[in-house]
């Protein structure tokens, strides 16, 4: 990937800001996926050979399951992946911003999926933790979000694509940054939410900041039709 594509790829998706390391042994359907061994994205496994990111993570070649600390991934660790692009993704900003990797072997921890409701979430990531920490962290990170409503998260952004929702951001000082691309937003034990992009890569969501605005989402929900159909036959 060149230096200019990976810095595209770092501007839309984000990583955790705010948030606290996973504890080990929670959340080990998570997966890293890279470009010749670096982080650049975040998935999550749906199935014993599925994993769920998103679509503008495309460029990632690996991914590495069963771990939250990255270096060094054993071999044993790290699979080559299929990718199952959704056949109406063309950019971030119009939506359908969701793929499926197939890998030869997956993980014993896989997680459900579910729809958005009106509760408190987590979204864990691999991504930065501030706009002036730029590389991803060795850790997994966490941090729990709040859904926001659809008038509001409208209102800041004027227009959305279909099939996504908002959490987190804002004013809230919590959120995704770079390198969460691809990450499962969590809510009651099961993934709602596939981490879409943010305002320019901004990442300060400090209270009584006017320019912040909601993390944008992909609605899992809306494309479960498509997911069971990949999943049931086991290829794309």
């Amino acid at each position: 990937m060149t230096k200019e594509a990976l810095i595209l790829l770092n501007s839309l998706g984000a990583n955790i800001i705010g948030g606290w390391k996973v504890p080990d042994g929670s959340m080990q359907f998570m997966a890293s996926l890279q470009d010749n061994g670096v982080h650049v994205c975040g998935g999550f496994l749906i199935s014993e050979d599925f994993v769920l990111t998103a679509a503008h993570c495309e460029k990632a070649n690996s991914l590495v399951l069963s771990t939250h600390h990255l270096p060094p991934a054993s071999s044993d660790m790290r699979y080559n992946v299929k990718k199952c692009k959704h056949p109406d993704y063309k950019d971030v900003y119009l939506g359908n911003d969701i793929m499926l990797l197939k890998v030869a072997q997956g993980s014993v921890q896989i997680v459900e999926l579910g729809s958005v409701s009106d509760t408190s979430c987590q979204v864990a990531g691999w991504g930065y933790t501030s706009n002036e920490n730029r590389e991803p962290v060795n850790d997994l990170q966490q941090v729990s979000v709040q859904i926001v409503k659809d008038k509001d998260c409208k209102k800041k952004w004027g227009t959305l694509p279909q099939n996504t929702f908002c959490a987190g951001g804002m004013e809230t000082g919590k959120g995704i940054c770079q390198c969460d691309s691809g990450g499962p937003l969590v809510c009651n034990n099961k993934a709602v939410g596939i981490v879409s992009y943010n305002r320019n890569g901004n990442c300060d969501y400090k209270k009584n900041k006017k320019n912040d605005f909601p993390n944008v989402y992909t609605d899992i929900s809306k494309f479960l039709p498509w997911i069971n159909e990949i999943v049931k036959k086991g290829d794309c």
